[in-house]
């Protein structure tokens, strides 16, 4: 066992965890004043449920079993090789697409580490919905969601063995011998497995795809217009976005699950396209608006996080800066669609996570290098991971809408609107997000 990569992925759970407090900075400042701790509150929510639930059974659904048949991995209650905890013998099965042999590190710090990539997924998905949700409605359809949504995609998309070619790229054939059908099973069909090094599937199109389902459920806001709600703290918003950067270099970059080539790869590319996604953001709002943000700023470099987050060991980095950029452009036209289309998804996770994990996605299609079409010459590839995308987009949707209808019809998943009104913070958690006196009333 190594305890170099040991360390790495230890350090990489750690960073990919960070994320959603980043990301509760982040849509916290995008809010109104008085529905910055229930924002906040969602993704804490979703560390505590989701942490919880991982440990119990879903890494048992999503992983265990790593590689053999079917569209879960589930073998037993737990799922994991207790075994292995780095007291014992080497786990037998690598469980993700890495070059890397699977005795270089214990099977719970892999276990450890995708359970922060369940958690943030979960906790994407409530900002479509911020100002206007009950807190324990939210958790019911988190846990209801991570179970039958998200655990199982997950295993479909990183659930795979590697092949007898070890040191094969990670795109190649070569490397799976059985797993997930997005992976495995694609290939056996188009001769090439659907390409998602770090979670453009299963983690972006997976949320933004359930999120825009929530925002259908709960319906608009009050007074729901463009420009009549803008973000109370844009200092928030850059610190989000920054924490949810810097946590980022574990979300790719540690998927390689060792410190090598790949892992370097991904972590150039991780840094270079959200720069170019930001630039084309700014472009877009300067052309558009006569004036750059910094909320745009800080949306267009989590645009670019996303695109690059499937893609991100799958291209040298002159397409990365060309993806970036696409990305950047693309998701800031994008989240104007809720205007025109008439669903009110309260901070663009539709427009920035489910489109921007499309192109990522699809872009791979093209530029994926040595299996991509310019290089190819084949359409084999692009095929495949639109069935992927595709696939798991309607599959959340439609799982998200039937969990979240049924929870409005019943317990309720609306505050009511004379509620929203007043404040969500207050009626909903009995907090205010800032006091500015110490006088009681």
């Amino acid at each position: 066992m190594d305890s170099g990569n040991t360390g790495y992925l230890l350090l990489a759970s750690a960073l990919v965890l960070l994320m959603t407090p980043g990301l509760a900075f982040f849509y916290g400042g995008l809010v109104k004043a008085k529905s910055v701790i229930s924002m906040m509150m969602m993704s804490f929510g979703a560390i505590g449920l989701i942490g919880v639930l991982w440990a119990l059974y879903g890494y048992a659904i999503s992983f265990s079993n790593a590689g053999g048949p079917g569209y879960v991995g589930l073998d037993g209650f737990w799922g994991i090789n207790l075994g292995n905890v780095g007291l014992a013998g080497p786990y037998e099965g690598a469980l993700a697409g890495t070059a890397v042999a699977p005795a270089n590190w214990p099977e719970l710090a892999f276990v450890a580490f995708q359970a922060t990539f369940a958690i943030i997924t979960v906790a994407l998905i409530s900002g479509a919905i911020a100002d206007r949700a009950k807190f324990g409605s939210w958790m019911i359809f988190a846990g209801i969601w991570g179970t039958l949504i998200y655990f199982p995609v997950a295993s479909w998309v990183f659930n795979f063995t590697l092949g007898d070619n070890a040191n094969a790229a990670p795109f190649s054939a070569a490397n799976f011998s059985d797993g997930g059908w997005l992976t495995f099973g694609l290939q056996n069909v188009f001769g090439v497995g659907a390409l998602d090094f770090a979670g453009g599937t299963a983690v972006h199109i997976d949320a933004g795809a359930a999120a825009l389902a929530l925002a259908l459920v709960l319906g608009k806001r009050v007074g729901f217009a463009k420009g009549l709600s803008v973000p109370h703290n844009p200092p928030f918003v850059l610190l989000g976005a920054g924490l949810l950067w810097f946590g980022w270099f574990g979300f790719n970059a540690g998927s390689e699950l060792a410190a090598d080539g790949f892992a370097a790869i991904a972590f150039i590319n991780t840094l270079i396209a959200p720069a170019a996604a930001l630039l084309g953001w700014l472009l877009v709002e300067k052309i558009r608006d006569g004036k750059p943000t910094s909320v745009g700023a800080a949306s267009g470099a989590v645009a670019g996080l996303v695109a690059i987050t499937p893609a991100c060991a799958f291209l040298n980095p002159g397409w990365a800066l060309v993806l970036g950029i696409i990305a950047g452009v693309i998701c800031a036209l994008a989240i104007d669609l809720k205007f025109k289309l008439g669903f009110d998804d309260s901070l663009d996770v539709v427009g920035v996570h489910l489109v921007g994990g499309l192109v990522g996605t699809l872009f791979l299609g093209f530029f994926a290098t040595g299996a991509g079409l310019i290089y190819s010459g084949s359409f084999a590839q692009l095929a495949v991971q639109a069935i992927a995308a595709f696939s798991v987009m309607i599959y959340s949707f439609v799982g998200a809408f039937v969990i979240g209808f049924i929870i409005e019809k019943t317990i309720g998943f609306r505050i009511k609107n004379e509620d929203e009104i007043a404040g969500i913070d207050t009626v909903v958690h009995g907090e205010e997000g800032y006091v500015l006196t110490d006088v009681k009333a």
